[in-house]
């Protein structure tokens, strides 16, 4: 059996979630409204997010609250209105390669191997 998660690693979890819709939100809107720069300023947003969690957690938790925001942020803004359009409009190519960039972001964030995730046994002797 593993033990409880501590009160402060769920309450880091739930912030990551909450900037994860936040970034994905703000990330989606920003791709429309300036392509080119705002399509690579939206994903280095998000690659920073990701790689703060990791970091700021140690797991892949840190990684996959964020990344569950970003999309949940997409979902909710991808549902059509009341009216019968959509918030966001995926007629051009940027919102598809936000969308595929993001979760090769995620998936790279997720599976790095940074110096800190070593064993002690595994360092290297310094001369």
């Amino acid at each position: 059996m593993s033990a409880a998660p501590a009160p402060g690693r769920i309450a880091a979890a739930l912030g990551l979630l909450a900037a994860g819709v936040l970034t994905g939100a703000a990330g989606w809107l920003v791709v429309d409204l300036w392509f080119p720069g705002g399509l690579a300023l939206a994903l280095l947003a998000l690659l920073g997010l990701f790689l703060g969690g990791r970091t700021a957690l140690g797991t892949g938790l840190g990684v996959g609250a964020p990344a569950a925001g970003w999309f949940l942020s997409y979902v909710l803004l991808s549902t059509p209105r009341p009216e019968g359009d959509f918030l966001l409009g995926s007629s051009e190519i940027g919102v598809y390669v936000y969308l595929l960039g993001g979760a090769v972001a995620a998936v790279m964030s997720a599976t790095l191997h940074g110096p800190a995730d070593r064993q002690a046994h595994d360092a290297r002797p310094v001369r």
